[in-house]
């Protein structure tokens, strides 16, 4: 009698379907070669939304535990990375809803009181990005940070590419008028 051995070589790249129907059967380690293969891409978007490394890295950790939770619950295999992206998306933003009054608070009284000390574009890019509507701040990181175009935002966000395109001219106008002629910023 042959037994069926358990033994694979990790180190060889798994068929991502495969590997999803495998973890999906609560094999472990299955499950960890995925998020493996999607951690890199799941820090961009983490800290592109919450700026700052230790909540980023907070993030895809809770973002693991909800997505081996719920992992039977993906209908479609070929969607796990838009999905796991989702689980992101929406942790961020029920952390940065619970941050929001700290994080606009302590920026304010910063720029307010003039200590910043390296008031570069960079930040008044940042503080920018952050007085826009939640929608149009999604729009605007996937587009800017994560790199991706309208047709996967529009996929992602389960919304019409024109409603993205719409979305991000008015975040981009919305954020001219923020900086102003020459990137600085009006207060």
């Amino acid at each position: 009698m042959g037994v069926k051995s358990n033994n694979r070589n990790w180190g060889e790249e798994m068929d991502s379907i495969t590997c999803l129907d495998q973890a999906k059967r609560g094999d472990e380690q299955a499950f960890f070669q995925l998020i493996a293969h999607h951690k890199h891409s799941l820090y961009r978007i983490a800290y592109a939304y919450l700026k700052n490394e230790q909540d980023g890295l907070e993030a895809i950790q809770e973002v693991t535990f909800r997505a081996y939770k719920n992992l039977k619950k993906l209908r479609e295999p070929k969607y796990f990375s838009t999905w796991l992206t989702r689980i992101l998306i929406n942790y961020c933003n029920d952390e940065l809803k619970r941050k929001k009054r700290f994080i606009q608070n302590d920026q304010h009284e910063r720029f307010e009181a003039g200590k910043t000390e390296n008031n570069d574009d960079r930040i008044a890019v940042e503080y920018a990005i952050q007085k826009l509507g939640p929608k149009l701040q999604e729009v605007v990181v996937l587009k800017y940070f994560h790199d991706l175009t309208i047709d996967q935002i529009a996929h992602q966000l389960n919304r019409p590419e024109g409603t993205i395109k719409t979305w991000l001219n008015k975040a981009l106008r919305d954020l001219r008028k923020e900086l102003g002629n020459g990137g600085e910023l009006h207060v």
